[in-house]
Order: C-alpha cells, then sequence, then structure tokens
C-alpha cells in the first residue's frame, strides 16, 4: 500500500498554475507530432499483418487537477492515424498524460472507440529520457476494461507503451501488447512503433492564459 496521508480532503492551497512549467518528463510531448512511417503488426485471419500508416498527435496541457492532496499535471491527447491505402481512419484514441510531482508518478489513460479504456502507470523522473507505463487485465488500480466482444475474441491481456526522447527533440514509441485470440492457442504479441517530429509548439493551460492576459492588463490575478 503507498504510503497515503491521513487528511485525504485537504488541497493544497500553493499550486503553481503554470502547467508547461511543472510538466516534468512530459515536458517534451507537449504541442503536435506527425510521422509517416509507423508500423502496425495485428492479428489476422490469414496470419499477422504488418501495415505503414500516418500519425499525427496532438498534446495539450491542462490545468492542474486535484485529488485532495494529490496533485497532477497534464496533457489532454489525440492520436489520429490513416494509412496510404484507405481514406478511413485506422486509429482513434484519446486520452490523458498525467505527471505527479510529489511521487514520479506517471499515468497514460487510454480511449478508443471500439469500446476499450486502459490507465496505465509507471515512474520517472523529470530529466530522464525515458518513460514506461503499464496495464493489465483484471486490475483495479492500472488496468484494462473491454466489451463483451472484445473479451470474448481479442482479449487485451497487457499493455506496455515506452517513450524515448531523441536529442534533436523527436521522440520515438513502442507499444506492446499481449492478446488472447479467440480460436488460437498461443497469446499474439501485437506491436506498434513510430518516431514522431514536432509540427506545432503548445498553448499554454487555460489557467494559464488567463492570468498572462490579467497581467497584460495591469490587473491582479
Amino acid at each position: 500500500m503507498p504510503n497515503f496521508p491521513a487528511d485525504i480532503f485537504t488541497e493544497a492551497t500553493d499550486v503553481d498554475p503554470d502547467t508547461l512549467a511543472n510538466l516534468g518528463p512530459l515536458r517534451r510531448l507537449a504541442g503536435g507530432w506527425e510521422a509517416r512511417k509507423g508500423v502496425d503488426l495485428n492479428p489476422k485471419a490469414g496470419g499477422p499483418e504488418r501495415r505503414e500508416f500516418i500519425e499525427h498527435i496532438e498534446f495539450e496541457p491542462i490545468d492542474p487537477q486535484a485529488n485532495g492532496p494529490q496533485l497532477f499535471y497534464g496533457l489532454r491527447y489525440h492520436i489520429h492515424i490513416t494509412t496510404l491505402e484507405e481514406d478511413i481512419t485506422f486509429h482513434d484514441q484519446v486520452g490523458y498524460w498525467l505527471w505527479e510531482p510529489a511521487t514520479g508518478l506517471v499515468l497514460q489513460t487510454v480511449t478508443i472507440p471500439r469500446g476499450q479504456v486502459a490507465i496505465a502507470a509507471g515512474n520517472a523522473t523529470p530529466d530522464t529520457n525515458q518513460i514506461i507505463v503499464t496495464a493489465e487485465r483484471g486490475q483495479t488500480e492500472y488496468g484494462i476494461c473491454s466489451t463483451a466482444f472484445l473479451e470474448y475474441a481479442f482479449r487485451t491481456d497487457s499493455y506496455r507503451m515506452a517513450i524515448t526522447f531523441h536529442p534533436e527533440g523527436s521522440w520515438s514509441y513502442v507499444i506492446d501488447t499481449m492478446l488472447t485470440v479467440h480460436g488460437r492457442t498461443e497469446p499474439f504479441a501485437h506491436r506498434d512503433e513510430n518516431t514522431l517530429v514536432r509540427v506545432s509548439d503548445p498553448i499554454p493551460n487555460p489557467w494559464a492564459q488567463i492570468i498572462a492576459s490579467k497581467k497584460a492588463r495591469g490587473e491582479q490575478s
């Protein structure tokens, strides 16, 4: 059991409104990113299929979030993926990346519009060059929840995402999910990987924008 405080209600009063200044290792993700050579390996009836994809990700700073004394700074994200062969969306995903400065906890929430959600967790330092988060089916804290059909046909047993930041400013990820496919005796190792480059800078979180606007007009925060 983590060392949680006895007082679970009182929130911090000295919260810095500037999310970009308090994102720790997530700071380098803020903004817009693109890549055109992503690789996806997924199960099909005739065997594994390898597809290349085009990916766009937006990470938007959000205002600080509190669970009583627990304080998170974070990014809201949207992933949109297409392929060269098809006009239809290949993958769509939304969620949050969260950083708890007091403990080094990193969280990723995952929501995809095929009926699946997850919360993956890891730990990191503010200056790390790699972030790893994991989730497992059946866990009530950092777990995976799917529709009845996905549980029956393509059950996700584990999820692992590793992000690596590169010196020139790009970053890469490798996502490994272990699937139990209906009718197959062996688990299927599903992998996605890509390297993204920046296409836009981040916009400050709403609270920080309000304070900056007031200062520009000579008003008190």
